[in-house]
């Protein structure tokens, strides 16, 4: 009988719904028993390395929310209804991609009663294709590189059994990912693997345990992976040594392109997203129903409204020069407004930045370290907003790993004909530069340009400490030592966290600003944040700035220059 026990040697030839439901169990159980040692694999000597913690809350609130269904269920549809919870519970964009991975796997399988050898290795190709597909800047030495290895491999033995398939996968990805610091020097330079990555060979393995017959006897490869483990990878994949000149900041785009496109399709308007961002950067393409917004920052303006003539019919078209015209944020196009105002969703990591964000009109959700934002909370919230009367929402992440939950929340509501825009908001201070430009009685399509114009145009920084030896850009660290972040990158090791955040500021201020802000953390005091911008204000008189309290945990500081 399918599904029915086999021995190790014989494995199984297909999986059926008990098998399939095994299967989620056994990745739950792992990720509650590694997320810790996935968590620390975190390129920042700091402690908020949440990816385990998001895998494993993930895929434990979508086993439960799917063990309910009905026993007679297929085993293809029970993967399409899991799919479906995991994206409602995805946390962190390393959660958003693993319910992409399963959407995938799930479309395959969709309507199999079991799951043979070849149905899986194309639902895995699948998957890989949903999860690049979901990120907007996709990159290798990721969970990305894991998955297209893993499909890949699994894909080459769907002639040879279930078992093949899966061994062949998991093979695949654990080599794809001990090659990920090759290809990312940050994780070269923190000596970890790709967390992400090893989440998914984690699952790998459950799945090709489960396949040979013998998933009680799980072998948790993740210790082969993690930090003191891993193994030399030669001089491709050696820090650089810190006295190495850093390399001069490529030239800025010189032109803005802004113009709406009709007659596009969803297909079209991807296209053209792809397009612009290999042409430069900035990129805005949103809307729907056949209308979108574009923006982008480029060099050849030929190309850009080239590349909207292949995707539909550009009209409105402005150019200006960037490096000539001081840049403002975008005027509100009139004659566009929403009859009963735009709705705003914002995450916040601290309940200063919370009260901030509900005064400027905002439904807020908690976010940070270990409890990140849900797909499915954001979605409940914009439906909250579409049922009070906003004909538009707007949603600002303010943190890196909660754009792909937005994104993926906008995309679901978008069936139900709701329109839900996302503003790439990275960290809180450009969150805060987004809010000064909202404007309720706008459209949400002229709102997210001025506001993603107002995000991108803040250059960001942040002060923490440290809490393990590490080689950083600023030279070596040590457990307690002060951190300064610029743009993502720790460039400073010092001992004084005053002295670091005015070092920090002086840093964003160096290519230019006229406001900078201070946003003080959870256990520091506004009189820190009023000495950082005392600093700034000493070295440039014209500097205007702004201490707000945020209350956010693990950085004292955050630091922010329009």
């Amino acid at each position: 009988m399918p599904g029915a026990a086999p021995t190790p040697e014989e494995g199984l030839e297909v999986l059926d719904v008990n098998a399939v439901r095994r299967w989620a169990v056994l990745v739950r159980s792992a990720f509650a028993a590694r997320r810790a040692e996935i968590d620390a694999l975190n390129v920042f000597p700091v402690p908020d390395g949440d990816t385990g913690t998001n895998l494993f809350l993930t895929f434990d609130g979508a086993v439960d929310r799917t063990l309910t269904e009905p026993a007679d269920t297929g085993a293809g549809d029970l993967l399409v209804v899991f799919a479906k919870n995991l994206l409602w519970s995805a946390r962190g964009n390393s959660g958003v991609i693993l319910s992409q991975l399963a959407r995938g796997l799930a479309e395959a399988c969709q309507g199999e009663a079991v799951i043979r050898a070849a149905t899986l290795a194309k639902g895995l190709v699948a998957g890989d294709r949903r999860a690049w597909e979901a990120v907007t800047d996709p990159r290798e030495g990721t969970i990305l590189s894991v998955s297209r290895a893993a499909s890949q491999g699994g894909l080459a033995e769907a002639a040879s059994g279930l078992h093949a398939v899966a061994r062949a996968a998991l093979e695949s990805g654990r080599t794809a990912l001990e090659r990920t610091p090759q290809q990312l020097e940050v994780l070269a330079r923190a000596g970890v693997v790709d967390a992400g990555g090893a989440g998914l060979v984690l699952l790998l393995e459950c799945l090709e345990r489960l396949c040979a017959g013998d998933d009680g006897r799980l072998v948790l490869s993740l210790a082969k992976s993690g930090r003191r483990g891993l193994r030399p990878l030669g001089p491709a994949a050696m820090p650089v040594p810190l006295d190495t000149e850093p390399a001069a900041e490529e030239a800025a785009p010189e032109y803005e392109v802004m113009y709406l496109l009709g007659d596009a399709t969803d297909a079209g308007a991807d296209v053209l997203r792809q397009r612009l961002v290999e042409l430069g950067d900035s990129v805005l393409v949103v809307g729907a129903d056949g209308t979108w917004n574009v923006h982008a920052h480029v060099d050849d303006v030929g190309a850009a409204i080239e590349a909207g003539i292949e995707a539909g019919r550009p009209h409105q078209v402005r150019v200006a020069r960037l490096a000539q015209d001081a840049p403002q944020p975008p005027r509100l196009p009139p004659g566009h407004p929403a009859p009963d105002g735009t709705g705003l969703i914002a995450c916040a990591a601290g309940d200063g930045l919370a009260q901030l964000f509900r005064e400027a009109g905002a439904a807020v959700l908690s976010t940070g370290p270990g409890k990140r934002t849900t797909t499915g909370e954001l979605i409940a919230a914009i439906r909250e907003r579409h049922e009070a009367g906003a004909h538009g929402v707007i949603i600002l992440p303010n943190d890196g790993d909660t754009e792909l939950a937005a994104a993926a929340a906008a995309r679901a509501v978008a069936d139900e004909g709701i329109e839900a825009l996302v503003v790439r908001s990275h960290t809180p201070v450009q969150g805060v530069a987004a809010i000064a430009v909202f404007e309720p009685s706008a459209s949400a399509g002229a709102n997210v340009l001025a506001m993603q114009f107002a995000a991108a145009g803040t250059r960001h920084g942040a002060v923490t400490i440290a809490d393990r030896s590490a080689l950083t850009s600023g030279g070596r660290c040590e457990p307690g030592d002060v951190l300064g972040i610029v743009d993502e990158d720790i460039v400073i090791v010092g001992s004084d966290l005053t002295r670091v955040g005015a070092a920090v500021g002086a840093r964003l201020l160096s290519s230019g600003g006229e406001l900078l802000t201070v946003i003080v953390g959870d256990g520091a005091t506004l009189d820190l944040g009023e000495a950082v911008a005392e600093a700034a204000r000493h070295e440039r008189r014209e500097v205007e700035s702004t201490v707000l309290r945020g209350g956010q945990q693990v950085y004292p500081l955050l630091l922010g220059v329009e």
